[in-house]
C-alpha cells in the first residue's frame, strides 16, 4: 500500500466491549494514531438489548460460559453510515470469550462480514482474560474467508498469572470484588488490563500510525503485549 499525500490515512476502529476492558485499549490506541495525523473513526458495536456488566450471580456465569463456548450470536444494533466508507485500515476489536470471538462479533461477521470486509485490510485487537490463541485463528480464518488481509494482530491479556486470572475474572463476573480480598487480593490485585498496557495500547497506536503514513507493511510489527504471559502463546 502507498500513501497518498493529498489525504491522511483513515482508519475505521469498530469495537465491542463488555466491561470496559476494551473500550480502554481502544481509546488509547486511537489517541496513538491521531497522534500520528491518521484520520480516526471510532465505532461501538452495541447489542440489540443491554448488557450489563458484572453479569451478577454463579450460576448465570457458568451459562454464559457455556454458551459463550458454544458461539452463541447475541443479535447487534445497525452499523452507523460511517462504517460503510472506505478505510486504509479497519481495526476489528473485542474480548475473548470462552476462547471465542465475542457474540456480539459474531453476529457482525454473519450479518455484515461480507459487505464491510472484503478488500480491506483487517488489524484484529484482542483483549483476553489468557488464552487468545483459538479467538485469533477463528476470527482470521472468518476474515479471509469474507475476503479481508488480515494483516496482523494485537493482543492484550490481563497481567496476572494463573490460576489466580481465571478465579479472579470468574468471581468479578459473578459479582464479587476478588481484588479486595486479604487472601485472593496478594495474587490478584487488579481485575484487567494494567496502565503500562494501555500505554502499550498508544505505542502500538503510534507505530501503525507511522508505518501507514509511510508505506511501509504492518507485518513487521510486533503487536503483542509484553504483559502477555507465555501460557497464552
Amino acid at each position: 500500500m502507498q500513501p497518498d499525500d493529498s489525504r491522511p490515512m483513515k482508519v475505521l476502529i469498530l469495537y465491542y466491549s463488555f466491561s470496559a476492558q476494551t473500550s480502554g485499549l481502544v481509546h488509547r490506541f486511537g489517541a496513538g494514531l491521531e497522534a500520528q495525523g491518521v484520520h480516526l473513526v471510532c465505532e461501538r458495536i452495541q447489542p440489540l438489548a443491554p448488557r450489563h456488566f458484572p453479569i451478577g450471580t454463579v450460576p448465570a456465569t457458568l451459562l454464559m460460559m457455556f454458551t459463550t463456548f458454544l458461539r452463541r450470536r447475541i443479535a447487534i444494533q445497525p452499523l452507523p453510515p460511517s462504517c460503510w466508507e472506505r478505510y486504509d485500515l479497519i481495526v476489528l476489536a473485542g474480548p475473548t470469550w470462552s476462547y471465542n470471538p465475542s457474540g456480539p462479533v459474531l453476529s457482525l461477521l454473519d450479518r455484515d462480514g461480507a459487505r464491510l470486509f472484503a478488500g480491506q485490510q483487517v488489524l484484529p485487537l484482542i483483549s483476553c482474560r489468557g488464552y487468545w490463541r483459538m479467538h485469533w485463528l477463528s476470527l482470521r480464518w472468518q476474515l479471509e474467508h469474507l475476503g479481508a488481509t488480515v494483516v496482523n494482530k494485537m493482543v492484550f491479556a490481563h497481567p496476572c498469572t494463573e490460576p489466580w486470572r481465571t478465579i479472579g475474572v470468574f468471581l468479578k463476573l459473578a459479582g464479587r470484588v476478588p481484588e479486595r480480598s486479604k487472601w485472593l487480593g496478594r495474587y490478584y490485585p487488579r481485575y484487567g488490563h494494567s496502565r503500562e498496557q494501555q500505554e502499550e495500547a498508544f505505542a502500538f497506536g503510534t507505530a501503525i500510525g507511522r508505518s501507514l503514513q509511510r508505506g511501509n507493511s504492518l507485518a513487521d510489527l510486533t503487536l503483542v503485549s509484553e504483559r502477555t504471559g507465555s501460557d497464552d502463546s
